[in-house]
């Protein structure tokens, strides 16, 4: 079982809490950090305002450890050991979907921060999500490839739910805006060496590389794509490039572009402000935003239903998802499967190690 961290600014005994399963280790620690200081800013922003059913609110927070068993076990424990009223998480689809079907099982709220594969859809109707999902955000990466003139690309995605969700529907974009895919290779995380699958990409003599990967296995893809003399051959698109960027050196990544779900919304300065003066830089990603607003969404949940019996929560994420509620992420809505809608995307790019939006 993973380790636990409690985080609050409150006493232990605070009566309602929520769990929160996220990575604090393995290749998408950074995003999962990022994820932690977005929770514990909300937390705060929670009980500064008068806590949850007049009681301080909880966050226990569970690391996944970028394995799905770990996250499933982690999520147990959460609900039989600490007997949350919710549960938040996890990062990658990989993950998430396990996760969630366990968490449907037991009739738990699940509130899904950041894990985009259109998979998500079947989890069930206690699955709710904080982020767009993946035919919305490809059709997007797909408008920008055709727009910079690059008819034929080769696609490399890493080989889980999330990465063969985005292949399938970038092909399936490229390919109704009059473009092709040469190749699409998809690959295992955790390998020692890129090689062998740039080579194949390399092959078939592309426009481009569009590609999506986490963390370190991104890192290592663009180190050795730059050793490989590809990033010469062709540009590199990332979709949902934040993953990707801290991890990287400035030196593999110059030149790189992509896209990635918007970082705020109106209103969302506050959480801004808070995130950099508590950590004296910015985001790491761009989903600690959706933690953050999944637990003020949670509480707002809570508070509605008047108590933390999990059937009442989930009637009124409901209605609030309805209605919609404001984060710092922007408006929070709904669709009739639980899932957000009207979610906007960012373009980006590399300058040095930092990305900036562009026009």
């Amino acid at each position: 079982m993973a380790a636990t961290a409690l985080v609050s600014t409150v006493p232990v005994w605070a009566e309602v809490t929520l769990g929160a399963v996220i990575p604090l280790s393995g290749s998408n620690a950074t995003p999962g950090e990022d994820q932690r200081r977005a929770i514990e800013i909300a937390v705060k922003t929670v009980n500064d305002a008068g806590g949850v059913l007049g009681e301080p609110l909880e966050v226990i927070i569970e690391d996944s450890a970028g394995k799905p068993q770990t996250a499933i076990d982690a999520a147990k424990k959460l609900v039989s050991v600490n007997d949350v009223a919710l549960v938040i998480g996890s990062y990658s689809s990989g993950i998430t979907l396990p996760m969630g079907d366990y968490l449907g099982q037991e009739g738990v709220p699940h509130l899904n921060p950041a894990a985009t594969s259109g998979l998500v859809r079947g989890i069930g109707d206690t699955s709710f999500s904080m982020v767009g999902l993946d035919n919305v955000s490809t059709e997007f990466a797909a408008t920008e490839v055709t727009a910079n003139g690059w008819e034929n690309v080769a696609v490399l995605a890493v080989n889980n739910a999330f990465g063969q969700g985005v292949a399938q529907e970038i092909e399936k974009h490229l390919t109704s805006m009059g473009g092709k895919v040469t190749t699409t290779v998809m690959f295992n995380g955790g390998q020692p060496s890129y090689r062998r699958e740039l080579q194949q990409l390399e092959a078939t003599n592309p426009d481009a590389y569009v590609f999506t990967a986490y963390g370190t296995d991104a890192a290592l893809i663009m180190q050795e794509s730059f050793e490989l003399g590809l990033q010469e051959d062709a540009p590199w698109y990332s979709i949902l490039i934040t993953m990707m960027n801290t991890d990287t050196p400035e030196d593999f990544k110059k030149g790189l572009t992509g896209m990635d779900v918007g970082y705020l919304g109106d209103g969302g300065e506050g959480y801004k402000h808070a995130y950099e003066s508590a950590h004296g830089e910015s985001f790491l990603s761009a989903y600690g935003g959706y933690a953050h607003d999944a637990v003020l969404f949670a509480a707002e949940a809570i508070n509605r239903a008047g108590s933390t019996d999990r059937e009442a929560v989930l009637t009124a994420i409901r209605e609030l998802g309805d209605e919609g509620f404001n984060g710092a992420t922007g408006e929070i809505k709904f669709d009739a499967e639980g899932q957000r809608v009207r979610r906007p995307y960012l373009k980006l790019k590399v300058e040095g190690n930092d990305l900036v939006t562009m026009d």
